[in-house]
């Protein structure tokens, strides 16, 4: 636990109840690193969205998940996106919410601004909302996404960003209210772990980790399979919101599918070359890929299309191409640099970026705002 500062608020004192787009068991990355922290501070909720099952009226769902509980609510909903604020669960959600919490003092920690509602309807002593995507600009975004986003930012008590873009437009949207910028951070001593999994391979590897969606250059990807025919391009990761059928087959093309948390370091032993072929998007405008800090700790050269906050933040470390002609000869030359002179310039900046060290400052910032919410709500 950390020692309390001036003006700080012991957060244990109200348990935290997390309204999240995405699922605890989906790909490990920004939420899972630091609520998973968090949870291990105080008594903690991380809520999920409704899902079809064979029930007649929406049944609220619990699920331990070691250092938190889970819940989320299976609906007879018809086909159609299925959100916090359709399908009629919004009370059967609250409902199962205040049970759980049993009376107790609740922080709302926000992902889903679908779930502003349910937020607010628990009373909660302080709402906090992390924006780690634009999820307006996604490809299933709906029409009222947007607006949502909107009310989020003006109705949280604190606001964090993962990214550059996503920070400068919420502090834009939010005036003098505490907007803090938390780029994504690394779990530095589970990826350099991969170094102690190398061994030599027949044939080079570029590899890519991570959700293959919208956001992936699949012409790109195709023509960098082409132009690397001596070498193996390994996808690691699910799909989603694209149909598989769009992501290129060659020879050279390898899918693994989605794999645990614990199994990425020995896999990324294998690359020789670690991938960010994004595509530049409106999906793409806003990103600050977790996985370009992952990719540097495990001791790899990074390709990366100039997607901006990647360029404003790791140019000196990363290789940008446009192409996929560009891709592969990036691939050829990154390769045969040394890993020692690239770490010498990464150390200092992976030091900032621990999760550890990345939930210590959120905790900070959320204790000092707890006295400035009582008052307003006095």
């Amino acid at each position: 636990m950390s020692t309390l500062g001036r003006g700080r608020q012991p957060l244990e004192e109200a348990d935290l109840v997390v309204l999240s787009h995405l699922r605890w068991d989906w790909v490990w990355q920004r939420p899972q690193h630091l609520i998973s922290r968090m949870a291990q501070r105080r008594r903690t909720l991380f809520v999920e969205e409704p899902v079809r099952g064979h029930v007649d009226a929406p049944t609220a769902r619990v699920h331990e998940e070691g250092v938190l509980t889970r819940l989320w609510v299976e609906t007879p909903a018809p086909s159609g996106a299925i959100e916090y604020s359709r399908g009629g669960v919004r009370a059967e959600y609250v409902a199962a919410i205040e049970h759980w919490l049993g009376g107790r003092e609740r922080d709302v920690w926000l992902y889903a601004p679908t779930a502003l509602a349910i937020a607010e309807a628990l009373q909660p002593r302080l709402v906090s909302y992390d924006v780690m995507d634009d999820l307006s600009s996604f490809a299933d975004a709906t029409p009222q996404l947007a607006r949502l986003m909107r009310q989020a930012l003006a109705r949280a008590d604190v606001v964090f960003a993962g990214g550059r873009s996503l920070h400068r437009a919420a502090a834009a949207m939010r005036e003098d209210e505490p907007t803090y910028l938390f780029p994504s951070g690394v779990e530095c001593s589970h990826y350099r772990a991969s170094r102690r999994y190398r061994r030599p391979a027949a044939r080079p590897v570029a590899g890519y980790v991570g959700v293959i969606d919208e956001r992936f250059d699949f012409d790109l990807l195709a023509e960098m399979a082409s132009a690397l025919p001596e070498w193996e391009i390994q996808l690691v990761g699910p799909t989603a919101k694209v149909d598989p059928a769009a992501i290129p087959q060659a020879g050279n093309i390898r899918r693994l599918g989605q794999q645990p948390y614990e199994r990425l370091p020995p896999i990324m032993a294998s690359f020789d070359v670690a991938l960010m072929p994004f595509a530049l998007n409106e999906a793409t405008r806003s990103i600050s890929p977790t996985k370009t800090l992952e990719y540097l700790a495990a001791g790899l050269p990074v390709v990366s299309t100039r997607v901006s906050d990647v360029v404003a933040d790791w140019s000196e470390v990363v290789h940008f191409a446009d192409t996929g002609a560009e891709f592969a000869q990036a691939c050829r030359v990154v390769r045969t640099h040394a890993r020692g002179d690239r770490d010498r310039q990464l150390e200092p900046l992976l030091a900032r970026y621990e999760w550890d060290a990345i939930v210590e400052a959120m905790d900070d910032a959320l204790a000092r705002a707890v006295p400035a919410c009582r008052s307003a709500a006095a």
